[in-house]
């Protein structure tokens, strides 16, 4: 079973409807004992980085998602949910997260034109930088769906995927059992149903 954590950001049933679509049973919820017995978790998040880790720690979660990746269990995070596994953002301020991932959240207008609309909304290549299972059924010139004003910096190590909008920004990371993307699989027609499969499959090794 997939648990989709929820902790009050954002529509998850999207991402629900994407996961039954290819045979994956899964279930949102904020039940702790649930997310720790699921065979794969999925962290998913939109809006603003401090608001959400802020509603992590109230609900308890943020212990419940550490507990998890530190059992060896497959983690996925999505979009905001890629930025909270990281350890810090400077989005309005400065704030952890959940350190899961070495590297921290910046906004996107420091590092790309001036002329180029934020937040950086559509469809992008995805260009894999290291193989990963989660991208097995990835194809050169793929695209998906981004939705961002920040991205993850200073985690060069753990890039596995940037995408150009004006510069090379991080379109997807991964450590160990645990990984994110910052574009929206659930979004991404048959490319980011095609992840999501794999990510469902993958037994957290980072091996293909």
């Amino acid at each position: 079973m997939i648990a989709i954590i929820d902790y009050g950001v954002g529509n998850l049933f999207s991402l629900s409807h994407s996961l039954t679509a290819v045979g994956a049973e899964n279930a949102v919820t904020g039940d702790p004992e649930r997310i720790l017995r699921a065979d794969r978790v999925i962290l998913p998040g939109v809006g603003a980085f401090g608001d959400a880790a802020k509603k992590l720690r109230e609900t308890g979660l943020d212990a419940v998602a550490k507990a998890v990746a530190a059992r060896g269990t497959p983690v996925m995070g999505i979009c905001l949910g890629m930025q909270l596994l990281l350890e810090k953002s400077y989005e309005f301020g400065e704030h952890a997260g959940l350190g899961l991932i070495p590297g921290e959240v910046r906004p996107i207008s420091e590092v790309i034109p001036q002329d180029l609309k934020i937040p950086h909304i559509g469809w992008n290549a995805l260009d894999i930088r290291r193989s990963h299972p989660i991208f097995r059924s990835v194809r050169p010139g793929d695209c998906v769906y981004f939705v961002h004003s920040y991205y993850g910096a200073r985690c060069e190590d753990s890039v596995i995927a940037t995408a150009e909008y004006g510069a090379d920004l991080t379109a997807a990371v991964a450590k160990g059992n645990v990984c994110g993307c910052q574009f929206h699989p659930e979004k991404s027609g048959d490319v980011g149903l095609g992840i999501l499969k794999a990510f469902c499959e993958w037994d957290g090794v980072e091996t293909c």
